[in-house]
């Protein structure tokens, strides 16, 4: 029988301390303020605390569209079994915004915990939690911060009494107050002081009546917290991208402003020249087309953008597919269709961009699942770009893009870059000339030169119209049909050229899960219920890349039953994996769909697996 995780924390929680069970390094806190009141930091500050105790964390930023004054919450999760997907319910809430206070208190579980803003009067409202008033306003006056600085340094109190309250050591909260204000240390000592001023009244006031605890654990040792953008912009860094024209769109924004802060420290010579260019257009198409002409004439080029920003490149995709120009476009997937939930997460542009631009087109996509992924996932987008001539998309999302995440250090690239075909003045020589779209070694792949090869057989029209081999201007239907098919067999070749899938698993069970992305997070987690609650061992395949690898198939085939989960309404990833399947093999296939814009959670996951096998 599945239980819900309410279900679960309701038969081994209480709202007494007499009768609590102590629950150590297993909760979600959730942090709900306003949307421009400074509260990130804090949060950083309490998330990066529990994290420097040693235990496994993840930290989620759900914040509204405009600029300010609207409900924002921040949750953490704390995990000693190192899960890191959202989860469902929250376990601790800090409620300091008297607009959506009320509803977040009611939409708590029984035995959940509330740290609140004391005029709000929560405790009125609920007899089966736990609840613990702060004079919050009180505290932040008794810290000298002057009257402009309040409201920020307001945060930095419910940081203090959530430490306390859960053995939160002060050390661990001082050092990372300390590195967060690393260059302002009277901020640092402002902020300190405000932590200090929570703490203290907790331990003073407050009487521990809840049942959950941090407690001291290693499973950080060595690990970095970081975001997936911030990733990914080092990725680029690394696989020597040069020109970067961009539009500003959330969630990918920080892609660019974080490459430009890298490049700056990193890529400008000694004598103050920068060897890259970073220029933002006037829109997303105009960004493209300058990826395209920088990646035609041998620049390593990309830009950054979220589904908006896909829509108006259609057209230049099209264009790069067909003539054959790299580039690689990165892509922070949120909710649509059109303006959609713009900070809100999603994984519904795959099959759009799988298939960007009018007629028959079919694009390289790359599928990262961890921050790691986003970081490894553009230097080989570049290397991929260049070898298959053609544009590239990676495909990240807001969730993962955009939050924290605890990751391994990222190794650094040890492999030359990969140029793939391009001729230099002596190999023409050698060769005595050249035909640009002809496939010479049965893969698809045609030979380039670049401009200003010196050589006169380097030169050759790049045509986003008709074109034989030899780049002259065709309307010939053989010419056409020829050219159609070669791209079709180059887009056979990158089967064996993109990142192949992960398998988990005995590879012997006969229920197997298909995902991709940062869906892989709640996943991982669901196996364990799924394991732990119905006896249901999984199989599980996390796809990386399409077009899809032999891996994808035989997966398939091996397997009686199979569920996809992916984050959209329309199932893309399996009507994509029908396409490419076997028809009598697709059939095994089955949604697991998830569409609100929220992270995916493994409960939701796990309920209706268990629901469809009980189906069966």
């Amino acid at each position: 029988m599945i239980t819900s995780d309410l279900e679960v924390q309701a038969q081994t929680t209480s709202a007494s301390a007499s009768s609590a069970k102590r629950i150590v390094n297993d909760l979600s806190i959730q942090v709900a303020t306003v949307n421009g009141s400074g509260s990130q930091s804090a949060n950083t500050v309490l998330l990066r605390s529990i994290f420097h105790m040693g235990v496994p964390v993840s930290g989620k930023n759900l914040f509204p569209s405009n600029i300010a004054g609207l409900p924002t919450w921040f949750t953490i999760r704390a995990s000693k079994d190192g899960w890191v997907a959202r989860k469902a319910d929250i376990d601790l809430l800090i409620a300091m915004n008297g607009e959506s206070a009320r509803e977040d208190v009611l939409s708590l579980a029984p035995g959940a915990v509330v740290i609140y803003d004391e005029p709000l009067k929560l405790n009125e409202l609920r007899t089966d939690l736990t609840f613990y008033p702060v004079p919050f306003d009180q505290l932040t006056a008794a810290t000298g911060a002057e009257v402009k600085l309040r409201k920020l340094v307001k945060n930095m109190v419910y940081v203090g009494v959530a430490a306390q309250l859960l053995s939160i050591k002060m050390e661990a909260v001082e050092a990372t107050v300390r590195k967060q204000f690393a260059k302002k240390v009277k901020a640092a000592e402002l902020n300190l002081s405000a932590v200090r001023a929570g703490y203290d009244f907790a331990a003073a006031t407050l009487t521990k009546q809840d049942p959950y605890l941090i407690e001291a654990m290693h499973a950080t040792d060595g690990k970095i917290i970081i975001d997936g953008n911030s990733s990914a912009a080092l990725g680029a860094m690394f696989a020597g991208v040069t020109v970067v024209p961009w539009y500003p769109i959330t969630p990918s924004t920080s892609v660019v402003e974080d490459l430009i802060d890298y490049m700056k420290e990193y890529r400008v010579e000694a004598d103050g020249k920068a060897s890259f260019a970073v220029v933002q257009v006037e829109d997303e198409l105009a960004a493209i087309g300058m990826v395209l002409g920088a990646g035609w004439a041998g620049a390593r080029a990309m830009t950054a953008t979220s589904g908006p920003g896909i829509s108006l490149m259609a057209e230049f995709a099209g264009l790069g597919y067909f003539a054959e120009i790299p580039g690689v476009i990165f892509n922070v997937q949120r909710t649509g269709p059109s303006t959609g939930l713009p900070t809100r997460t999603s994984q519904a542009d795959l099959a759009f961009t799988a298939g960007l631009s009018h007629g028959d087109t079919k694009h390289v996509l790359l599928l990262p699942g961890s921050v790691k992924e986003c970081y490894q996932s553009v230097i080989d987008a570049f290397d991929l770009a260049e070898q298959l001539q053609t544009p590239v998309f990676i495909l990240s999302d807001l969730d993962l893009g955009m939050n924290n995440w605890m990751s391994e250090p990222f190794e650094y690239p040890e492999k030359p870059l990969n140029r793939g075909k391009v001729l230099n003045a002596q190999q023409l020589e050698e060769l005595g000339g050249f035909a640009r779209y002809q496939d010479v070694d049965g893969d698809g792949i045609a030979y380039r030169t670049l401009p200003g090869t010196d050589h006169p057989l380097a030169a050759y029209f790049t045509r986003g119209t008709g074109h034989n081999e030899k780049a002259l201007y065709s309307e010939r239907p053989a010419d056409y049909e020829n050219n159609l098919l070669r791209l079709s067999r180059k887009f056979e070749t990158a089967r064996t050229m993109v990142p192949k899938p992960i398998l988990e698993g005995t590879g012997k069970e006969s229920v197997g899960i298909i995902a991709f992305g940062s869906s892989d997070f709640a996943v991982e987690e669901s196996r364990d219920q799924l394991a732990r609650e119905i006896s249901l061992a999984t199989d599980y395949l996390r796809i990386r890349a399409f077009p899809f690898t032999q891996e994808v198939a035989e997966f398939v085939a091996t397997h009686d039953h199979i569920y996809v989960v992916e984050q959209n309404r329309d199932a893309q990833m399996l009507n994509l994996l029908k396409v490419d399947l076997d028809p009598v093999e697709a059939i095994k296939l089955h949604s697991v769909l998830h569409f609100n814009g929220l992270p995916l959670d493994a409960r939701t996951v796990t309920t209706a697996i268990a629901a469809l096998e009980g189906a069966r």
